[in-house]
């Protein structure tokens, strides 16, 4: 059986596929000549990330595709519903990049505390001075009061981490049964905290200082965050969001940000992708990623691993 991964595939998930007696095809094929390609091809199953969608369209025009794969978490980039309508396989990985996720999180939340996006663009402007007073109100985040909406995987690992930072954690989520958090330290030592997630957003924004996002694309195309949100925030809260562009407003995302309601936003994802506008990219209160939450090598193999793993356990060996 051929499987196009054609948005890649760890060398990992490739060695494990092409052991089992799969053809593993990873040659770019551009997004309008998909369907040709794997009708030609005699391709049975589709591997995608972020970057190649697989709508109605591609499913129709290919009666002999088997699977659609997702190497990630969230599937709006497929029509998972028409496909299993249709007796196509649908999976994805929402165990894999939780962690790497999460660090990429922790990492914006030290580099808004600090400037740090800031900075590293106007250091080679060679006014030191200048800018170490611009960055002389730099706060820290042990005892500060993160919120996460949305506690599923990503979330209780954004939450692990935060713990560990002696943050205190607010979660936001559908389900409020207590959820106990493992937070892996070093030396082979690690603890516990129990969580009991908020169900009402509106009533324990005002508690936030930092805020990280964990939804999906909402089904309607609704933000998640926008003006009503945004004005129930504490002054100067300061956001990420990693999960999926258009969970926030960004045109009252930077509104918030002009007028001071929002210290800083950390942005991994937006709603035109690949091509966000450009007054959110040069703001200086935003720091920008090119939405690479799961874009680290452990997180890749683990993908491509479990990948291997459902494709295998569905389709047997082909040896």
């Amino acid at each position: 059986m051929k499987i196009l991964a054609n948005d890649g595939i760890s060398a990992l998930g490739k060695s494990l596929l092409e052991a089992a007696g799969f053809t593993v095809i990873t040659e770019k094929v551009a997004q309008e000549e998909l369907a040709t390609a794997v009708n030609e091809q005699g391709i049975e199953m589709i591997l995608v990330r972020s970057a190649t969608t697989v709508r109605k369209e591609v499913v129709d025009a290919c009666p002999g595709l088997k699977l659609i794969g997702r190497g990630g978490v969230g599937m709006d980039n497929i029509d998972v519903a028409y496909a299993r309508e249709k007796g196509v396989q649908v999976i994805n990985t929402p165990a894999s990049s939780s962690q790497s996720v999460a660090e990429l999180v922790m990492g914006h939340l030290f580099a808004l505390s600090r400037f740090l996006n800031d900075s590293y663009k106007q250091m080679e402007s060679g006014d030191f001075s200048t800018l170490k007073k611009n960055y002389a109100k730099g706060v820290e985040l042990r005892g500060k009061t993160l919120g996460i909406i949305g506690f599923g995987r990503i979330g209780q690992s954004v939450a692990s981490y935060a713990l560990g930072c002696g943050m205190n954690v607010i979660a936001i989520d559908k389900k409020s049964a207590p959820i106990a958090v493992q937070i892996p330290l070093g030396n082979g030592a690690s603890a516990s905290v129990e969580i009991i997630p908020s169900t009402s957003l509106s009533e324990r924004l005002g508690e936030m200082d930092y805020i990280s996002i964990h939804v999906p694309k909402q089904a309607d195309g609704s933000a998640v965050i926008a003006a009503e949100q945004f004005a129930k925030m504490k002054k100067g809260v300061r956001l990420v969001n990693a999960a999926r562009g258009g969970v926030i407003n960004e045109d009252h995302l930077l509104s918030a940000l002009n007028s001071g309601q929002v210290a800083g936003c950390a942005l991994d994802v937006f709603e035109n992708e690949p091509n966000p506008r450009k007054d959110l990219l040069s703001h200086p209160k935003i720091a920008c990623t090119p939405h690479i939450g799961a874009a680290t090598v452990e997180a890749q193999d683990r993908i491509g691993e479990e990948l291997a793993d459902l494709i295998i356990t569905a389709f047997g060996k082909q040896n």
